[in-house]
């Protein structure tokens, strides 16, 4: 297996304090968790405490970031409860952290959640509250692809030309 490695990090002090500091405790992060043996998503808990009004968005820094092997990216995912019970969305329907996005320059690889509610009533989180789930897949390359030289320099929508 060699270098091959999935894990979940806590963004660093630094990134904390330019993205997080004010908000929470650098201690009220926890590495996304399976709730079950035969879970496939890991969740992840909201640092911070907030409502969400009916039609409102929020982007949850989740003080998180992912290292996966190069041929896996990490899809961030509703909970199937809070889209069944509440119309909570992801804004962009599916999260797709690619594994370069871990320890870019622009910040560190931190994954945000961006949620909205399309339900009729407040949506209220507390710090613990489970906000999304992660799966780690593996995905395929065409055989033909001409050769890509560039490299992740930054963070969220930073390979858009």
């Amino acid at each position: 297996m060699g270098d091959r490695m999935r894990k979940f990090e806590i963004i660093s002090y630094e990134q904390y304090e330019k993205d997080l500091k004010g908000k929470c405790m650098y201690s009220d992060i926890t590495l996304p968790s399976r709730s079950t043996k035969f879970s496939a998503g890991y969740d992840f808990k909201s640092p911070i405490e907030f409502e969400l009004e009916p039609g409102e968005i929020i982007k949850v820094p989740t003080g998180i970031k992912a290292k996966m092997n190069a041929n896996e990216f990490l899809a961030i995912l509703v909970r199937s409860s809070m889209g069944f019970k509440y119309n909570i969305r992801l804004c962009n329907q599916v999260g797709v952290i690619d594994s370069d996005y871990y320890n870019n320059e622009a910040n560190e690889g931190h994954i945000y959640v961006a949620l909205q509610n399309e339900g009729d009533k407040v949506y209220k989180v507390g710090v613990g509250d489970k906000i999304a789930q992660g799966i780690f897949l593996n995905y395929n390359t065409v055989d033909n692809e001409e050769e890509i030289s560039s490299s992740r320099k930054g963070g969220i929508g930073s390979t858009n030309k």
